[in-house]
């Protein structure tokens, strides 16, 4: 299941779940400001991004700058608990399902999210030039 960690004032956050609905792919949105994070979900997110709390904290937030932060110097734990306590440090939206995690909306990244057997036939109807995707026949029998 996707999972995209939202603010309501975010409109990148409103992108991604719009982009989700027109593409009918299932999701679960959790708000960081009415939810804190546990800490295996925060672990989860660490594991998939690719520079850990770089790629998901911003670290031109309020807290960070008027508070002197030094993030480099915590230890995982205390990252992670300064989060729970600070959630607006947090780059969003932060989208993750079992194997991928994106942060912030990227019109083209996104497309990672559609389920793979529709972007196989995708591929192949606009190689050969199907009209009506994804009712044409090639997309019926690719998707089952």
């Amino acid at each position: 299941m996707i999972k995209i960690y939202t603010t309501p004032s975010c409109s990148s956050c409103r992108k991604v779940k719009k982009w989700f609905d027109d593409q009918k792919i299932p999701y679960e949105e959790h708000n960081i400001f009415s939810t804190i994070l546990d800490e295996n979900e925060l672990r989860d997110i660490l594991f998939k991004s690719e520079r850990g709390f770089e790629d998901i904290i911003s670290t031109r937030s309020k807290i960070i700058k008027e508070g002197n932060i030094d993030l480099d110097s915590m230890t995982i734990k205390e990252l992670i608990a300064f989060i729970q306590e600070n959630p607006s440090v947090l780059r969003r939206p932060i989208i993750v399902d079992d194997k991928r995690i994106q942060v912030g909306y990227s019109a083209e990244e996104i497309r990672i999210f559609i389920p793979r057997a529709r972007r196989i036939a995708e591929s192949y109807c606009a190689e050969n030039e199907c009209d009506d995707f994804p009712n044409c026949e090639h997309a019926q029998n690719l998707l089952g």
